[in-house]
């Protein structure tokens, strides 16, 4: 549609203001369809006349506000753009759960209205036509795997690893009902890893539960058969001490929290119920019922193909490892980065290979140390923009009088010290991907900078005059609650909004603790091979404390204590913790007094100490060169020198007789 001939509603029960954006409007050549002072009154409008867009401010006149008629809007398919001075952080999230297109703050430039609504126009019509075209490709891959003459295992397989970026599951079943009173048939495969899963049949089932294949093939008769998709929570059906369900037997054995049933009708009374099961109590909504409807034809084809095939007891030669990633090249090289298998680090991971392929601003958010700059790469790495660059900003470490020029760059002689014309890192990482961390940190007037950039995709030189085009996807991440600083009027409304169009938390460590094993092999094995030490494992006493500690600093501070821990390690043992961990709850880092700053600075010495001691046992006193202690510890000879002079180090203990 030519913006031209754009109809749009506005709701805004100021008449100053709305009379003015109707002008605006107008004048850019858009058609303004009425103007209404409450939802009420928009209702009735929109009845009569449907738009293409609606401008909403959130306080309007009457019982409803604006976002209760945003609500109707999404439901309708009617992009809208959200009209505001402020907002608090309560009305902010109702705000954000409505999933708006684009958020003006008043005043606003004529240029910002019209950039808006034209970013927002983008990405409502782009959204619809990448839903279509996804869900085209999932039902032609549904019809492949029906059309494959493998047998119902690799199918599950293969199903699942096509559902998974669009429905999370942490465990998914087939199986026919109703069932075989003699012969427990369903099979299953459990999620152990981003693109790995497990097979359970009726054997590794018996295993597990310790239930014998009558009673398997007993309880699965006796389970309730569902003739419609339905969503249930589980907690009730693991409690149930007579006549356990099957869902609740594998709720609880698999520590799954809801379910997703779906059945797909295979004629003569029976049909393939299948089951998607998550650890997450809340994880499914009645949109991913709508999906599965909308698949339904596909399904029902693959479950009439399937069934020719019966389920064998385990997977054929056939069939790919179950453990074994299909990931291309590319794929696999970037999650072979990313350490970890807990369901809410893997859901995390979902949604960046969801979001990977697009040009979508990503903000990643989540505590310090929790990974988000790896998750940006990883994101980058999966996009169409691999082969650009990727340019990391830290926003936090810029001084606030340097960070336009460091972002936007500058004209020589603009200020002083500009020596020579230099650019910025969004014109570095053009074609490519720019992270910008701790974006929270921010000022506010570079805020209003950083959105025109976004909005318009140009910039300007500090002390230059000619705009210049950019083509850079943003990655942003913080740890701080950026609705708090927005409430708070310490960040920009609009601006999240243009950054928090897809949002990804990463779990902190304390949330994941049965990555930590794998996390401190990793960095064991990783830092054993930098010191050329052997690595001869971990003591138990050192995995217990690792386990039970709440890790305020997360991935960054378990590979700190793993570096320690190697580099003060004789090469001959296995190694063992360095420092005192405490173990409990996360608490707030110990305030520095005069009675504790002795005693901190004292255990500080003695863990520098000990680091010059185990490089030169390392090195045999060897200070200086390749593979010496200054170059192990990561310093310059004559400062090593200098911290041996203090501690009363003499490197001749250490050399060779």
């Amino acid at each position: 549609m030519n913006s031209m001939t754009r109809k749009i509603l506005i709701v805004e029960d100021e008449f100053i203001v709305a009379n003015d954006l109707r002008l605006l409007l107008l004048q850019a050549g858009h058609k303004v369809t009425g103007i209404a002072v409450s939802a009420e009154e928009a209702e009735e409008l929109l009845q009569q006349q449907k738009p293409d867009m609606v401008i909403v401010d959130i306080i309007l006149e009457g019982n409803l506000s604006g976002i209760d008629l945003a609500r109707k809007l999404r439901a309708e398919n009617i992009a809208f753009v959200y009209l505001s001075a402020n907002s608090n952080q309560e009305i902010l999230e109702q705000a954000k759960a409505t999933e708006p297109y684009g958020f003006l703050v008043k005043p606003f430039r004529e240029q910002d209205l019209l950039i808006t609504l034209d970013i927002a126009w983008y990405l409502h019509t782009h959204s619809l036509e990448a839903k279509f075209r996804r869900e085209e490709l999932l039902q032609k891959r549904l019809t492949e795997i029906g059309q494959e003459t493998t047998d119902a295992a690799d199918k599950l397989l293969k199903v699942a690893r096509t559902l998974q970026s669009f429905i999370p599951f942490d465990l998914i079943t087939s199986g026919v009902r109703p069932a075989d009173h003699e012969e427990f048939g369903d099979i299953a495969y459990v999620r152990i890893g981003f693109d790995e899963y497990q097979f359970i049949g009726k054997t590794e089932l018996e295993t597990i539960t310790s239930i014998n294949k009558k009673q398997l093939a007993a309880i699965s008769k006796n389970n309730r058969v569902d003739t419609s998709p339905a969503i249930c929570n589980l907690e009730a059906e693991i409690k149930r001490k007579t006549n356990p369900s099957l869902q609740g037997i594998i709720a609880y054995h698999f520590r799954q929290r809801a379910v997703l049933i779906f059945p797909v009708a295979l004629g003569y009374g029976l049909s393939l119920h299948y089951c998607l099961y998550s650890r997450q109590p809340q994880a499914y909504t009645k949109d991913h019922i709508d999906l599965l409807n909308r698949l339904k034809p596909s399904l029902e084809q693959l479950a009439e193909q399937t069934i020719h095939y019966p389920a064998s007891a385990k997977p054929t030669h056939s069939l790919p490892a179950a453990a074994k990633p299909l990931r291309d090249a590319v794929a696999n090289a970037a999650f072979g980065s990313i350490i970890g298998s807990h369901y809410l680090l893997l859901a995390a991971l979902d949604l960046a290979a969801q979001v990977a392929p697009y040009s979508t601003s990503v903000l990643l958010l989540g505590e310090s140390g929790t990974g988000k700059e790896r998750v940006a790469q990883l994101i980058h790495s999966l996009s169409p923009r691999r082969n650009g660059p990727f340019i990391k900003v830290n926003c936090a470490a810029i001084p606030p009088t340097l960070i336009e020029s460091e972002l936007f760059g500058h004209e020589k002689g603009a200020f002083t010290g500009a020596i020579e014309k230099r650019k910025g890192k969004f014109e570095l990482a053009n074609a490519g991907t720019i992270f910008l961390d701790e974006i929270g940190e921010l000022p506010v007037a570079m805020q209003v900078k950083l959105l025109r950039v976004l909005q318009e995709r140009e910039l300007e030189y500090v002390g230059g005059t000619a705009p210049i085009k950019v083509d850079v996807r943003i990655i942003t991440a913080t740890h701080r609650n950026l609705e708090k600083e927005v409430g708070e009027g310490n960040f920009r409304l609009d601006l999240y909004y243009r950054l928090n169009v897809f949002p990804i938390t990463l779990p902190p460590l304390r949330e994941r603790r049965s990555d930590i094993p794998a996390l401190a092999d990793y960095f064991a094995n990783k830092f054993c091979r930098s010191f050329n030490k052997p690595f001869n494992g971990i003591t138990a006493f050192m995995s217990e404390k690792l386990y039970a500690y709440h890790w305020p600093g997360n991935i960054r501070e378990l590979e700190n204590v793993l570096e320690q821990a190697v580099v003060l390690n004789d090469g001959c043992s296995p190694l063992d913790l360095t420092r005192k961990l405490s173990t409990g709850v996360s608490k707030p880092p110990v305030d520095i007094t005069l009675n504790n700053l002795e005693e901190i600075r004292q255990t500080q010495r003695e863990t520098e100490r000990a680091y010059i001691i185990a490089a030169l046992k390392q090195t045999r006193g060897r200070i200086r060169g390749t593979n010496g202690a200054a170059e192990l510890l990561k310093i310059k000879p004559t400062t090593l020198e200098s911290k041996m002079a203090r501690f009363n180090i003499n490197r001749l203990d250490f050399m060779e007789p």
